[in-house]
């Protein structure tokens, strides 16, 4: 870069190049970008003055008139450089969620999810232009989406984390002028504002019966895709941690979770299933121990593409946590249980730990939770079938028939 400077500068002082007349070029050039973009004739009327349209946010365009050809351009020319200076809440977020992924801030997982977020929340309010908007507009608009999309307390953070983020690269872009920490304080949102999700036990966990079944069939029916399913099972996994999992993990009847699989969209809008170098969270760094009923697994596991690197390889790629899901989806139809995700056999594991009284500290490490107050919380559901609740009731005394 030094050289080219340095070139420059000699051909200046030579006179070789005319820095006036340079600078003259590519001002000219620049305005006839300006109006090669501008959508509206410019016509003279029939009494000598110019005129064109200009658009107008309230009334579609409005009509200009200047007495010169070069004045009613030059007004064209400010217009257009001014909305140039002035990006769309749209463009200054996509800038904003580029650049926290160029700097490996967020993965490219990350980066998808704040897309998804964004298209579904912003479709209008991205259009406009950031400099138009006030912070009464942006609170109003994340209010309004509460009630919208019956939102989750959990759904409205997410909003509120990329709204804050690219508001804050528009301030420091000097795009914006009023306080957007302030504005998240000032938001009149309360907990009894958010839906509150809640769904039977039946639809998060697999109860005695379903779980019996399922794992009758899988250890008889035991594909690699099943072999997964039946890990995650005997071990609480996430369906990412499983399909990433590599021979050198295993050592007797534990092993080692070091990663995850992820994915997000590439440059051509097509999802890419990669692997993530670190599971979920620091805490879901971990060595998870399998009882010794299933310790056979191991062996199978050890058997199972000896030559590959990565255990769950099918037709020589690395398995991708959809098929898994899709998988579990078959049998849950074929065995006539209700229909549940790869993530209700973790919450159904953390219930069976928490059931037996198992060592809170243990159980944190099996699941990789930094506390036993999230396994409690967001795990723990009742297994028990009717017909089992039915049985512990009717052995209390005071409900025997005398």
């Amino acid at each position: 870069m030094s050289n080219s400077n340095d070139l420059l500068q000699f051909a200046v002082s030579q006179g070789i190049i005319d820095l006036s007349l340079l600078e003259t070029q590519i001002e000219m050039t620049k305005r006839e970008q300006y109006l090669k973009q501008h959508p509206y004739e410019i016509w003279q009327g029939k009494n000598g003055s110019w005129y064109t349209y200009l658009p107008d946010k309230e009334k579609g365009r409005v009509l200009k008139r200047k007495s010169t050809r070069k004045t009613i351009e030059d007004e064209v020319i400010a217009y257009w450089k001014a909305e140039e200076e002035n990006p769309t809440v749209k463009e200054v977020f996509e800038e904003w969620n580029s650049y926290r992924l160029s700097l490996k801030k967020i993965s490219p997982a990350t980066h998808l999810r704040n897309e998804q977020i964004f298209k579904r929340h912003f479709e209008k309010l991205g259009k406009e232009r950031i400099k138009n908007i006030s912070s009464a507009d942006i609170e109003d608009f994340l209010e309004e989406q509460i009630p919208k999309y019956d939102l989750t307390a959990k759904a409205f953070a997410n909003l509120k984390t990329i709204t804050k983020g690219f508001l804050k690269r528009a301030k420091k872009r000097k795009l914006i002028d009023f306080n957007v920490e302030e504005l998240f304080q000032e938001l009149d949102v309360s907990d009894s504002n958010f839906a509150k999700s809640h769904k039977e036990d039946y639809e998060e966990v697999f109860d005695d019966y379903e779980m019996g079944v399922m794992i009758d069939y899988l250890e008889r029916h035991l594909d690699i895709v099943n072999l997964a399913i039946l890990l995650m099972f005997i071990t609480g996994l996430r369906v990412g941690e499983v399909v990433v999992l590599r021979h050198s993990d295993f050592e007797e009847n534990t092993f080692r979770v070091r990663r995850t699989a992820t994915r997000y969209k590439n440059d051509y809008g097509r999802y890419v299933y990669d692997i993530k170098e670190n599971p979920k969270t620091q805490a879901g760094v971990r060595t998870v121990v399998i009882a010794m009923n299933y310790a056979w697994i191991t062996k199978t596991i050890e058997e199972t593409n000896p030559d590959e690197d990565y255990i769950f390889v099918k037709n020589g790629k690395l398995m991708n946590t959809q098929m898994v899901r899709e998988r579990l989806t078959q049998l849950c139809d074929k065995l006539g249980v209700y229909h549940k995700s790869p993530h209700k056999i973790r919450k159904t594991y953390g219930s069976i730990l928490l059931d037996n009284h198992v060592d809170n500290r243990f159980i944190i490490q099996q699941m990789g939770h930094t506390d036993i107050s999230c396994t409690e919380t967001h795990y723990h559901r009742n297994r028990k079938t009717i017909e089992q609740k039915t049985r512990i009731l009717s052995d209390i005394p005071e409900f025997q028939r005398r």
